[in-house]
Order: structure tokens, then sequence, then C-alpha cells
């Protein structure tokens, strides 16, 4: 949809930083955040560099555990090491939990 219309907003310096940073926090350009703003999509912040880490580790985690699903279905590993194996992903995702509260 072309965009035709223009709008000049006044705002005071506090506004200013405040839409700066806001946008800053979601990745977004100051246009395009208020664009979300004003069709009233929803605005998040992009996840915390520590967010970003532990889903990554959570992945590899993740596949560890596949690795060991696998080796128990070969016969290689014991089904104890599956089960030790799914009880500390279950540990890891409650604390991810936690800091998904925060």
């Amino acid at each position: 949809m072309p965009r035709k219309y223009e709008i000049c907003l006044r705002l005071s310096q506090e506004e200013k930083e405040r839409l700066e940073s806001n946008a800053r926090r979601c990745g977004l350009s100051k246009t395009a955040y208020l664009r979300r703003l004003i069709l009233g999509r929803e605005v998040k912040a992009r996840p915390a560099q520590e967010i970003k880490e532990l889903r990554t580790e959570i992945h590899h985690i993740g596949n560890n555990i596949n690795q060991i699903a696998r080796s128990v279905n070969a016969g290689i590993a014991r089904a104890e090491d599956a089960k030790h194996g799914l009880f500390l992903l279950d540990q890891v995702y409650e604390l991810m939990y936690q800091i998904a509260k925060k």
C-alpha cells in the first residue's frame, strides 16, 4: 500500500528520547515503531543477549538429548542415561521460565 501522507509531530526532549529508546529496544526505526502502535500491532522488545545465549544453549542441550536417545535406541547407551538427560533438560526449561518471568 503506497504511503502518501506525511505527518509532522512535535515532541519534547523527553518524549523524543523515549520514542528513540523504545524503538531501538524493539529493533525498529522510529517510523516503523509508531506505525505498529497506530495499527495496534504488538510491539515487543528484542530479547536481551543473555536470553539469546540461553536459547542457543538450550538448543545444544536438546541436540545432546537427541543423541542420547539415538544411542539408547541403538543399544549403545542405557535408558538411565536418557532419563537423566531429560531430567536435566526439564531443570533447564524451568530456569528459562523463571528468567522469562522477570
